[in-house]
């Protein structure tokens, strides 16, 4: 993957991660240590996940942080739909973040199955 398809990726994850955090200021106060705190901590270990794997030395260590990093979407990505189903959202913030997230999704798995190739 080249270095701007990173930066790109990363950049899409830290919208998203500031995304959550903006939307979830306004859910009702009942949800502060519930949906809304485990929404923005799946959401920011996307990108730490993300982060620390390219510091690994080791493809399949990276390999495995990316992999965890997914799995964080994927939970992050139901709490969207979760938090939309609630109308804690506006469908404008959903679509919006749904939006980011399918992006960081396939740009992610792109990168997974890259370096699951090069390992073979």
């Amino acid at each position: 993957m080249s270095e701007d398809y990173k930066e790109k990726l990363k950049r899409l994850m830290d919208e998203y991660v500031n995304f959550v955090y903006k939307v979830t200021k306004n859910f009702p106060k009942e949800e502060l240590y519930s949906s809304v705190s485990q929404w923005r901590r799946a959401t920011l270990s996307i990108i730490l996940n993300y982060i620390e794997g390219h510091a690994r030395r080791k493809s399949l260590v990276q390999l495995n942080f990316f992999e965890t990093s997914y799995g964080s979407l994927k939970e992050s990505k139901y709490l969207l739909y979760f938090s939309n189903k609630q109308k804690f959202l506006n469908n404008g913030d959903y679509g919006y973040g749904l939006k980011l997230a399918e992006e960081i999704g396939a740009m992610l798995w792109t990168e997974i199955n890259a370096l699951e190739r090069s390992l073979k």
